[in-house]
């Protein structure tokens, strides 16, 4: 585990929220959107969530109920400052309501944003970092889609600043989701690629809270948990996208990686993945498969006892007892059966661009967290190595 000994921290630990788990449980959103102290909902997703169906099933139990509701989709891949901008004037205008995100880490990050901003008129995506004391943004419920991003256990969003070319971080302790709904009959019929990409997203947020400057005994928990069950039941969720089981399963894991992270921070991995999204478009998980291998290597001299942790909770066991090496074996086998990684020209990146993306990575607050030191130097090298 990185960090501190346990004689040397101090614990403030606020789970936040309620986990509400369960198949078919998308119907009982109306009585978590009442709980939350509204009779309104706006529902925040994207455009492929509306087309494939998946949000009516929310909007009929709306309907059912008698809940007035809007829903707005024009939310991207990447949520930009301009989209959550848009966002918030649609909030604003429809009036006060509860925020339910539908969706993956896009629309569920957009959501946090668009939230903090509707309670705050008169505030921009690119100003309300700077505000000292904010005031209380919409209550906010989360219903995931993907397992992977673990954006239901936090208040923070992730959006794109288009103009800087870099990510930016939109948070705020009101619009830390008051329910998370994980309904995994939700994530049946997502592509197997979409799975994969998602699916190892999630796993590096178990590896990285384990490893991660952050790191404490109840991050440490989570993460452990997180990547014993997603080490076992990602291959098979890939391998039969239908198996009820296997999608609950891999929904609990990325959730309690999801719920590490929140304590522990991440680290390079996330710090390159983040770099590379804003500058090539890459999808996340695609961007953090592209690197995982390299950064891992680069941290193994600062991160043996958490390496460690990995390979015990992947539940490998090492030849002359080497830890690390049995760490990264395991996760190198388990992101080869879900075949996410492609070469970084092949992502869209340019020899001329990697700089960029180097001192991106670096300026990148996850990587504050990483076990071992970096430089752009450092990124540059790694980079390179896949390039």
């Amino acid at each position: 585990m990185g960090g501190a000994g346990a004689a040397e921290q101090r614990l403030s630990i606020d789970a936040g929220g309620r986990t509400e788990f369960g198949a078919g449980l998308v119907t009982a959103i109306p009585e978590f959107v009442a709980q939350a102290g509204d009779q309104r909902a706006l529902v925040v997703t994207d455009a492929g969530l509306l087309a494939v169906g998946i949000v009516d099933r929310v909007t009929a139990a709306l309907t059912r109920a008698g809940m007035e509701h809007l829903v707005h989709a024009d939310i991207g891949a990447n949520p930009s400052t301009d989209e959550v901008d848009r966002g918030a004037e649609v909030a604003r205008s429809f009036g006060r309501a509860a925020v339910v995100a539908v969706g993956g880490g896009s629309p569920l990050d957009a959501a946090k944003a668009i939230s903090l901003l509707a309670g705050n008129p008169g505030a921009t995506a690119a100003g309300i970092g700077g505000e000292a004391d904010p005031a209380a943004g919409w209550p906010l419920i989360a219903v995931p889609t993907t397992s992977g991003t673990g954006a239901e256990t936090n208040g923070f969003g992730v959006i794109e600043d288009a103009c800087a070319r870099r990510k930016v971080y939109i948070g705020h302790s009101s619009v830390r989701p008051r329910v998370a709904v994980l309904d995994p009959e939700l994530t049946i019929g997502l592509p197997a690629h979409v799975t994969a990409a998602t699916g190892i997203d999630a796993l590096v947020h178990g590896v990285e809270s384990l490893a991660s400057r952050g790191a404490n005994v109840v991050s440490a928990a989570y993460a452990a948990r997180a990547v014993t069950v997603l080490g076992h039941w990602l291959p098979a969720v890939h391998r039969d996208g239908r198996d009820l089981e296997a999608r609950a399963q891999v929904m609990l894991g990325a959730h309690l990686a999801g719920r590490a992270l929140t304590i522990s921070g991440l680290g390079l991995v996330h710090g390159i993945g983040h770099a590379l999204t804003a500058h090539t478009g890459t999808p996340h998980g695609v961007a953090l498969a592209a690197v995982l291998d390299r950064v891992l290597e680069f941290n193994a001299p600062a991160a043996a006892a958490a390496f460690e942790e990995t390979a015990r909770a992947l539940r490998v066991a090492p030849s002359d007892v080497d830890w690390t090496g049995a760490a990264l074996a395991a996760v190198r086998e388990i992101g080869g059966t879900l075949g996410v990684a492609r070469p970084l020209r092949a992502l869209g990146a340019t020899a001329d661009l990697l700089p960029r993306i180097a001192e991106s990575a670096v300026a990148d607050p996850v990587t504050g967290n990483n076990p071992r030191a970096v430089t752009v130097a450092d990124v540059l090298a790694i980079l390179r190595s896949v390039f």
